[in-house]
């Protein structure tokens, strides 16, 4: 059974949400790195946009009471996290000029749907659909692959922005360290689609092929077809044709190339499996004739499915990014982590809306209110909040961010034991 969400309802839910639904314990323990280094949690920076876009920066907490009573009472639309500074947020004003530093923060990437209009068909800016969904799978594909391989980050948080895109958190401790310069080289080492939107050719692969093009194309080559054939039928129309073929190299752009074969081939055929085997065909051709590594057809299956990032949210240290289990405010879709386990089955339009989740609370609160004050007598509020979220449909996302603090929590308990065993040491 599904709940409409109403934007007008937001001020009226979010209270609920807030004080019965958001998974506070698991988010203070995430953002609290075991207590490992001191003042961490205290130092770190959030922002809440409220009701009517007021923008509220530089907000801190001492602790996991202090953040729930004050979201509890601010209520925010919107909540982001910033770095971790070197000292209070709240006080940035009154440290002496050039000393307020912000000092580490998680290595994040931010996709949007909106930077692969240009190879979408099916919709355009803020709208999303099953088809070009495929594009985020992918894109959560190649780089978690190479984060994790390439990179050894063990602790990445896949996150639904609740709208049209996803955001990942690189939590390893030597991702929270990294400098600007550092965090740039990563996302330049992770981008392959350049130029803005004036550019009709963004990607121009060339020889020798780096390992990272080719681990990204085993990944390409299992979506491309679903995705760029069939879903968006770039091989469909004179159009569709023209624009994949202004995409193969210069040099073969020439009378009597494979380029005017091709275009016969396409003639006889009348697949866009077929015409993509043509093309591939002839792509050996102008290899073999200009004798030198010609990649047209990887050229195509880049531009039009490789990961498009937003490099200045992963470079900046002090850069806020849209938090987990923020609601959106236009579709009410809670932000909710991605089990990677189940990646190709993630549905964006199944993620709960808050409506849903605050009447599922209410119904299963329903007519047995008494009972339940008599069984949580005596009981902390947060083992009662733990449950409430329990019996509607965010229970399952929580679990996947639960496990994810907990295995981070195994690294931090090694990191906790070396540092006593020094100062026993001493």
């Amino acid at each position: 059974m599904s709940y409409e969400y109403d934007q007008a309802s937001l001020p009226d839910l979010l209270p609920l949400y807030y004080r019965r639904l958001f998974p506070f314990s698991q988010y203070f323990r995430w953002l609290n790195y075991g207590g490992v280094t001191k003042n961490y949690f205290q130092n770190r920076e959030f922002s809440f946009t409220l009701k009517d876009d007021i923008y509220v920066r530089y907000q801190c907490f001492n602790n996991q009471s202090e953040l729930e009573k004050e979201m509890q009472k601010m209520n925010p639309y919107k909540i982001d996290i910033g770095a971790v500074y070197s000292h209070r947020p709240s006080q940035h004003n009154t440290v002496k000029s050039g000393t307020f530093q912000a000092l580490e923060k998680e290595l994040v990437f931010d996709i949007d749907m909106t930077d692969y209009d240009d190879v979408r068909n099916c919709c355009s800016a803020a709208e999303i659909c099953s088809k070009c969904w495929m594009l985020m799978t992918i894109a959560i594909r190649i780089l978690d692959r190479a984060l994790k391989e390439d990179f050894g980050f063990k602790h990445r948080l896949w996150v639904y922005s609740g709208r049209r895109g996803v955001h990942c958190w690189v939590c390893d401790e030597a991702a929270r360290k990294l400098t600007q310069s550092a965090r740039a080289a990563v996302a330049e080492y992770l981008s392959a689609v350049k130029g803005g939107e004036e550019a009709i050719k963004k990607v121009q692969l060339s020889d020798p092929i780096h390992p990272f093009i080719k681990e990204s194309l085993k990944v390409l080559e299992h979506y491309f077809a679903d995705y760029a054939l069939v879903n968006q039928d770039i091989l469909g129309s004179k159009e569709s044709i023209d624009k994949v073929l202004a995409l193969l190299p210069e040099d073969i752009l020439f009378k009597g190339s494979p380029l005017d074969l091709l275009k016969n081939d396409f003639l006889k055929v009348k697949t866009a499996a077929l015409r993509w085997e043509c093309l591939k065909k002839r792509v050996l051709q102008m290899q073999g004739a200009l004798k030198k590594g010609v990649y047209g057809d990887w050229d195509i299956m880049f531009q039009y499915c490789y990961p498009r990032l937003d490099t200045n949210v992963s470079k900046g240290v002090n850069h806020l990014l849209k938090s987990p289990f923020s609601v959106h405010p236009k579709t009410g879709r809670v932000s909710v982590p991605i089990d990677l386990k189940l990646l190709d089955q993630f549905d964006p339009f199944a993620v709960p809306t808050i409506s849903l989740i605050c009447q599922e609370l209410d119904k299963a609160l329903e007519g047995d209110e008494e009972a339940n004050d008599k069984e949580n007598e005596g009981e902390p509020e947060q083992k009662r909040r733990v449950r409430d979220y329990k019996k509607t449909s965010l229970a399952k996302y929580v679990k996947v961010f639960e496990q994810f603090v907990e295995k981070m929590e195994q690294s931090w308990k090694g990191e906790l034991l070396k540092k006593s065993d020094q100062q026993k040491d001493f």
